[in-house]
Order: structure tokens, then sequence, then C-alpha cells
């Protein structure tokens, strides 16, 4: 044989393989593979069950308050008098998703806004002097000084009349310098009255001044900001405004050591969207309303912080969590390249202060938030004290009002819910890490799968192979799964467990086509292959797909003979005695005088041949019974699904009843079975096979200690079966009669539980429709009762109403059940109050000899009351039946747990 080169070894190969795989991931198309990494988060996210703070609740902007309110954006009068609302119920936080960055002036302001304008740049006002209280002083100079010339007259006249003309002369002056001046302060005064009553009427007409008053009265409110992403050039163009400069937090220039390191938040590079400044001045914080995407548009992560120039700027869900803690914003501890400490809080992030949001899951289909409509808060419709000491946040939810966000748990999320979810991790303490060491697993399990791959996975067989390789991608993914799910923390380890899978099937088909050693052992390895596939086909209950893979084992040796002789009694098992004679016929062409394989040939022809196979199902006779011995004595018990059937209980009206043995874990069950193909059309089948399912599935949710248990359900061909609890007991019929009633305070007391167990049933909408005693089953060991076949009857009835006949037994049903209307648990309840009446007194309330008659009464005439029947009852049950048995069905019990409760009382009477 040719020496080959070493690039045809096995480590080569799989080590060229994976540099091309890590070239491809990590340099090629990076975006491409991180999507299945991204992809496990998102399934981490939603595994993981932490609870939301209930601090949080949500003002909507919805559908419903824009068709009440009127057409949105709303006048800023809206938005004062729902601060004025939630002042007055008591919310701690207020804050706002909303920017409100453009001023809304009504035509009545522009005019009064023009009119100030105008007085304010009029001649006659620009002569006013600017201070009226020193024009006042120089009013009252003068006239001091006209009096001291006027008594410096008088006296001169006294000693010279001739001195009195300059004297009288200079009064003259100061008299017209005195009347001026007076004039000027009446002028003045009047200007600057009709100045102040210009601008509060400004002030009433402004809506914007109108949200501002709100906003002071409050002192608990906070509005958004949106900076432009990008690095900025220079220094800015000009700074911020005073009222959002004052709740920057760290000056880059103070952190030297963390700019030199790189550890920076995202820069920005502008400021947009700027509060209005009356109203950024009336805030008690302003933060960034931005929102980070992935490659792929779905938001995971929030910037707590943004570097503008040489400012930090927190984000607004920070700054209200700080707000909700009685924190200012010189109180929020930014560590750069590290995280924020907020109080007693420590948020650990990215280097670049981004934290990874804990989107919470929604509950039983509602929002993780309380959620209230903006115009029923407004409004007053609010339970009180649903927003007390709450942090709310208002924001638009309705369609066509903004952007909608893609996040971990929807598809579609309102900004204001994305920032409920970021409040919420902050104060919570809930928010997923990306820790310093996890670059380094992800390298290392990245190597040793590589290493995995050439030293160890050339020297497996490849069912081997294909077990480990199996088992340590299960292990990485589990891994990377429970770090999510249970620790919030997130080590990315998807892309080398896709190494692993890639790389095993690359290695799988380099050895069974490049190398002539590995082709000559191809047969055996595909030999094995398919004893194995075959193996786990008929563990899997597809003897079929088995007995195809097990005829493609080559060479055939007594080893795989014994394998299909067991497939061949695994074929009886299920009472398929065609398919177990091909086996046997295959297994004779190769050794005659196997075991008793002759023998076994003929049998199951026999049986072939002789089994009826009209109602779909090989395993059946004409009456419906599962052939339990082929006439030998050692023929296979018979299997429905994993179920080993060991005799017949008996037959109901649904089909026959087995006692069956689940033999994984030695369970004994009950099965009842029912041939829908003898029931139903061919057109039909597949629809009522949806709904036995489906009813079953409901059924076996219930769990209650007076129900029987519905462990499983199934189908063999067209004979679908349901396995459940198997009970030590019989059904309460034998005690309707009146020779064999048991004792009242037994009645009373099964009856009870039964309306409890009916009440549990009932409140997660499922309905019995078919209660009876026969459907109550006495627990002999226990004395206790249960209630059996709830989801059956659905089905059962389907069957007999095509006929024409009534649901149920008529007998105990109700009037509505009788009439064909859509029943609720009501109707099981006037059911039970008949199986009541008949095990007290041993006669039914309503009893003819046609059914139309039956019916008839039923629906109008009114039962005997019980205690004429039966004088010795105790007389309050004359009460409780009456209701029970209310011909409409809003005036009986609403609940079987209002029932139990009356039965209880009369119980408890009783000595």
């Amino acid at each position: 044989m040719v020496k080959q080169g070493f690039w045809t070894r096995d480590w080569f190969a799989a080590l060229a393989f994976s540099a091309a795989f890590v070239l491809l991931a990590y340099a090629v198309v990076p975006n491409s593979f991180s999507s299945l990494e991204r992809y496990t988060y998102d399934l981490g996210v939603r595994a993981n069950s932490r609870a939301p703070s209930d601090k949080v609740v949500v003002v909507a902007i919805d559908d419903d308050s824009i068709a009440k309110i009127g057409r949105y954006p709303w006048p800023r009068l809206v938005h004062a008098q729902m601060l004025d609302r939630l002042r007055e119920a008591g919310a701690k936080v207020v804050t706002s998703a909303i920017f409100f960055s453009e001023s809304q002036d009504e035509p009545g302001l522009e005019a009064l806004s023009d009119l100030s304008t105008y007085l304010a740049q009029s001649p006659l006002t620009q002569s006013i002097p600017g201070d009226i209280d020193s024009l006042g002083k120089q009013v009252a100079d003068v006239e001091g000084l006209r009096k001291q010339i006027d008594a410096a007259s008088a006296a001169a006249r006294q000693i010279d009349p001739t001195q009195a003309a300059p004297d009288l002369k200079a009064m003259r002056d100061l008299n017209k310098l005195w009347a001026d001046l007076a004039l000027s302060k009446r002028y003045a005064g009047e200007m600057t009255a009709l100045k102040e009553k210009l601008d509060n009427a400004r002030s009433r007409l402004s809506a914007d001044d109108s949200l501002g008053i709100a906003m002071r009265g409050y002192g608990a409110n906070l509005l958004p900001i949106m900076f432009t992403p990008g690095t900025p050039q220079g220094n800015p163009d000009a700074p911020l405004p005073d009222y959002v400069s004052r709740f920057a937090l760290t000056n880059l220039q103070d952190n030297v050591e963390a700019v030199a390191s790189g550890g920076l938040p995202m820069p920005v590079t502008s400021a947009e969207l700027l509060p209005l400044p009356d109203l950024g001045a009336a805030a008690s914080g302003i933060g960034h309303l931005m929102f980070l995407l992935d490659p792929d548009g779905v938001v995971r992560e929030e910037p707590l912080a943004v570097q503008y120039f040489n400012e930090l700027y927190p984000s607004l869900s920070l700054m209200t969590a700080a707000r909700a803690l009685n924190l200012k914003p010189e109180e929020i501890e930014v560590k750069l390249g590290e995280g924020v400490r907020l109080g007693g809080i420590n948020l650990e992030t990215s280097p670049y202060l981004q934290m990874r949001t804990h989107f919470y899951g929604d509950v039983n289909g509602r929002p993780p938030f309380p959620v209230y409509s903006f115009y029923d808060v407004r409004e007053g419709k609010v339970q009180k004290g649903a927003l007390k000491d709450k942090i709310v946040l208002i924001g638009a939810t309705a369609a066509g009002t903004g952007d909608s966000l893609a996040t971990p748990v929807s598809a579609s999320m309102a900004p204001v819910m994305v920032l409920a979810h970021s409040v919420s991790s902050i104060l919570q303490g809930h928010y997923f890490i990306e820790p310093s060491w996890g670059g380094i697993v992800s390298a290392l399990v990245l190597i040793l799968a590589i290493a995995y791959l050439a030293a160890v996975l050339p020297m497996l067989t490849p069912a081997i192979g294909f077990a480990i390789s199996g088992g340590l991608v299960a292990v990485i993914l589990l891994t990377e799964f429970y770090l999510l799910s249970a620790s919030a923390i997130w080590v990315q380890l998807t892309i080398p467990a896709l190494l692993l899978v890639l790389g095993h099937l690359f290695m799988t088909v380099k050895k069974l086509r490049l190398t002539e050693k590995l082709r000559v052992s191809s047969d055996a390895e595909g030999a094995e292959s398919n004893k194995m596939l075959g193996l786990a086909f008929q563990g899997q209950g597809q003897l079929d797909m088995a007995f195809d893979k097990f005829k493609r084992v080559q060479p055939v040796d007594d080893r795989l003979l014994d394998l299909m002789y067991n497939l061949a009694l695994d074929f009886e098992r299920k009472r398929q005695f065609n398919k177990a004679q091909s086996v046997y016929e295959y297994i004779g062409s190769k050794n005659k005088t196997f075991r008793d394989v002759q023998s076994k040939q003929v049998r199951a022809k026999k049986l072939s041949e002789t089994v009826i196979l009209g109602t779909g199902m090989g395993a059946q006779t004409q009456d419906g019974t599962l052939i339990m011995s082929g006439g030998s004595g050692d023929m296979e018990k018979p299997m429905l699904g994993r179920y080993q059937v060991e005799k017949e209980l008996g037959k109901g009206a649904m089909g026959v009843v087995y006692l069956g043995k689940d033999p994984k874990i030695g369970r004994m069950v009950a099965i009842k079975t029912m041939a829908l193909s003898n029931d139903f059309a061919s057109d039909e089948l597949a629809d009522v096979k949806a709904r036995f399912f489906r009813e079953a599935e409901a059924a076996g949710n219930l769990s209650h200690p007076h129900i029987v248990q519905i462990f499983d359900a199934g189908e063999e061909h067209d004979l679908a079966y349901i396995a459940m609890e198997f009970i030590k007991g019989y059904d309460l019929v034998r005690h309707t009669k009146a020779a064999a009633l048991l004792p009242v305070k037994d009645v009373l007391k099964y009856m009870a539980d039964a309306a409890d167990a009916l009440d549990y049933a009932h409140a997660r909408n499922i309905v019995h429709r078919d209660i009876k005693p026969a459907n109550l089953m006495l627990v002999t060991d226990t004395r206790t009762i249960k209630v059996t076949d709830f989801g059956v009857a659905r089905i059962t009835d389907a069957s007999k109403t095509k006929t024409g006949m009534v649901l149920g037994t008529p007998s105990y049903m109700s009037p509505e059940q009788l009439s064909g209307m859509k029943v609720d648990g009501r109707s099981d309840l006037f059911s039970l109050g008949v199986t009541a009446y008949q095990l007290l007194t041993g006669t039914l309330p309503f009893q003819a000899e046609s059914m139309a008659t039956l019916m008839f009464k039923i629906a109008n005439e009114p039962q005997m009351p019980i205690t004429k029947v039966r004088p010795d009852l105790p007389p309050e049950l004359n009460a409780i039946i009456e209701k029970v048995l209310q011909k409409h069905y809003d005036t009986r019990y609403a609940r079987g747990g209002e029932f139990a409760r009356d039965l209880r009382a009369v119980l408890a009477t009783m000595s």
C-alpha cells in the first residue's frame, strides 16, 4: 500500500476543518454565528423565573384612551391633569417616556404674546424709568424742596418784599417738575400693572406653562432626552442647557485611569428632543431614552450612561430608580469599566456601562407589570391605593403612536414597557452578566472540542463516537442554558457546541469516503449502525422500521436472528400477527432450525387469518375484546401503547376496560378503549381523534384527591385508549336501590367531596357532562369517593348525537343539556343533585315510561320534595335539593363549592 502523507490523517483533517470553522465564525461572518449564541441567550432569559418589582406600574396611552380623549398627541393640559391625578393617588415617582420637545401654542396665546412683545418694544414703554421706586423718591425730593423754598420765600417777604419775585419763579419751576414727575410715576405704575395682567393671562392660556406648573407642584417628575450616537470631534458647539447639565454624572476628566484603560461608555455627539426649557427646569430628573439593538434588531442591553464629550449622562431608567431610592444625581456612583452603585445596589455591567436587562415573561398571558389605561387613571377609575408609593411610567402603547421594539420575550414591545423591565432590573438587581472569565471559558471549550475531534474521535467506533459527541454537545448547551436560567450568567458556548456537531459530521464523512481502510470497515460499521438503529426503532415502538433495519444487516448470524425473534414477539404483542408471520418467515429462510420458528410461523399464520380486522386493529374480536390467548397458551400478552394488558375488567358504554401495567415503572392502570373507526366515518376520524386527545390532555391536567387521575392517552391503529388510575373499589350504582342505601352521613360526605372535585374542574373550564352513580367510584380501603371519566363524555357524546340520540344519561341530565344548549358547570351540579337524590331515597326524582315524557318532566315538572319520599331525612335537605335541581341554571348553585358547603352544614348538625 502506498504510504499516504500527513494531510490525509484524521488529526490533520480535524485541525484544518476547525481552523476554517474558527475563521468563519470569528472573522468572516461573525454575526451569522453570533445569532446562534443570541438565540440561546434568549432561551435562557425566557426560562429565568425571577419576579419583577411590585413597585413598577405602567400608565398606557392605549387605543381605548385615544378613542375616548381624542387624537394623539394630546394638549399638555391633559398631561397636567394626569399629574394632578397621580399626585392625589400618592404615586412616588412619575417618569414620562414622552418627548415634550415642541411647544404647544394656542391662537389666543399667540395674540397675547404679540401684544406683550409690542408693549415691551413701544416707545411709550421705553420712556418709563426702569426703577419706579427711584422715580417715586424723586417726586418726594422735589416736593420737599418746594416746601423749603416756599418757607424761605415767606421769610424773605417779611424782611424785604422785593425778594419774593425770584423765589416765586423758582417755585413755579419746581411745581412744574413735581407735576411732571408725579404724572410719570402714575403712568409707569399703570403700564407695569398692564404688563403683569398680560403675563398672567398668557400663563393661564399656555399649555406648556400649565404642565410646568403641575410638574413643579409635584416635584417627582422625570423626562426623557435623546442623544445621537457617534464619536465627537473637538468640543461641542454649545453647552447643554443648565436644566439638562445639572443631571450630569461623573466628569471624565476626574477619571484619568478609566479613560486610559478604554473603559468608557457609549459616546454621543449631540442632544436631540430636549425638553422645553420651562418643563426641563421643572423636572426632578432627566435621562436618556436610548436602546441598543443587536444585529438581529433585538434589544438585549441598555447603556446606563452615555459619554457626551467630558460628561456622563444617565439613562432614564437609572434616574428613575435613583429617584425611587431618594438619591440625587451626585449620589449615583459610576465606576467606569466596572458598573454603577446606586445606594445599596451594585450593578455589574459591561466595561462600557451597558446592562443586560432581564426581560420578565408574561404571567398567564398578561404583562408582568400592572398596566392601567391613561383614560381610566385620569378619570379616577383605577382602584384606590393601586398607585400609592408606586413608580409610574407613562408612555404610548397604541398602534401607530411610536416605534415598537423586539426583545427576548416579545417580538413587539412598546418603549415604555422596555423601560419598565429596565427599572425593575435595576431595583431588583436582576440582570444578566457576561463575566470577564467567560471569554476564557469559551476559548477553552473551543480548544477542547478541537482536541476531541483531532485526537479522540478518530479512535472511536461510529456508535460510540456518536454517543460521546452527542453527550458532549448536550452537556455544553445545557451548561450554557443552566447558567443563564439559574444564575443569570452568560458564557457563550453555542459556537463550540456547533463546532462539535459539524466536526463530527465532517469526520464521519471522511471516515466513510476518504480512505480504503475505512471503506472496508464501513460494511461492518454499517451493519452495526443498522442493528443499533433497529434496536432504537424497536424501543420506540416503530416495529416496521426496526424490521427494515435488521434486514439490512449483513452477514446474518444467530445474534441477529435473536433480535428478529424478539421483534416477532413484539408484533404478536401488538396483535399484528401477519407481520409477525413475515418476521418468522425471514428467520426461517436464514435458519430453518432456529428455535421454534417453524411452529411460531404456523401459529402466526393461523391467527392472522382468523382474527377480525374490520375494527381497524387486528387485536380485536368482533365484540371489541382483545384476544388474550392464542390457544396454545404461550402467546405474548397484548400491548396498548406502552402498557401490557393483563386482563379484561369489564365493558362500558364507550368500549372495553382492561387492567394494564406500565412495564417501565410497574404501575397498574385501568385502560378504557374506544374503537373510533366503528363510530365515525373516515372523513370525520381525523377531527375526532384530535378532539379526543385535546379532551384527554385537558382531563389529564386535573389533579384532585377526588378525581381519578389520567396518566396517558394514545391509539393503536383506530383503537383509542385512555390509561388512568386503577381504583380498587366499585361505583355507587349498587347503592341506588332502596334496599342497599348508604348511611345518610356517608352520602352527604361523598356528594360534598364530589361537588368539590367538580368545583376544581369547572374552575379550569372542564365540564364532565355525564355525572351519575356509575361515574362515582368508592375506594374500598379509604372509603373515599372519586369522580371518573372526565374528558370521555364529550367524545362518546359526539358519536351518539350523530344518530339523534341525547347526550349523556337522560335521567341525570339537566334541562339545558336535554335541549341541546351549550352547558357549563351548573349542568354537572344538576346531575350531581339527581345522583344525591337517588342515593338518599333509592329512587330518581324524575321518572317516566318514555323518553319524551321523561325529558318533559325534567324540563318542566318539579320533583317530589326529598323528605316526602323519605321523611327521616334532615328537613334542611329540601332547600338544598330544591336549589340544585332548579330548571334554569341561573337559579341553581353557581359553583360546586357552594353546594358542598351547604351539604357539610347539614352534616355538621347530625349527631
